[in-house]
């Protein structure tokens, strides 16, 4: 099981912003998409990620001010990203150890989807579901 099984049923589109955008903006579109993660883009690579996470922290520690300010300056970085090729207990484990949701994933530098943790999530309870309903099977039918 790999990210790139879970990027092949979801699909690779990844909502992303620039680096230049104002965090009012990037708000907006999160609330619009109904997303609470986006990564943060400059020249093609992934530079930082925006959460519904940096937005209250920001908020508390700056007031409302930062709302105009560019999401380059308060976004989440480095970012920890993963290869389509990594497993998905891999995946979890990094989730789980760095207290993250979202991970893109990359190829070299280029972003080719987006994984959060209730895809992971997902994909595990559905491949456990699917192997007990094939034990069961098998022992009914021996």
């Amino acid at each position: 099981m790999t990210i790139a099984a879970i990027l092949h049923d979801k699909g690779t589109e990844v909502v992303q912003v620039g680096s230049g955008e104002t965090v009012r903006s990037v708000i907006a579109l999160l609330a619009e998409r109904r997303i609470g993660c986006v990564p943060v883009m400059e020249r093609g690579k992934v530079v930082g990620m925006f959460s519904e996470r940096d937005v209250v922290r920001q908020i508390a520690t700056q007031g409302s001010s930062v709302l105009d300010v560019p999401v380059g300056e308060v976004m989440t970085s480095p970012v920890h990203t993963v290869a389509p090729g990594m497993s998905v207990l891999t995946a979890l484990s990094l989730i789980t150890q760095r207290r993250m949701r979202h991970l893109p994933v990359c190829e070299g530098e280029r972003l080719i989807g987006f994984v959060s943790i209730g895809d992971l999530v997902k994909y595990r309870i559905d491949k456990i579901e699917a192997e007990a309903s094939a034990l069961r099977d098998y022992i009914q039918s021996a």
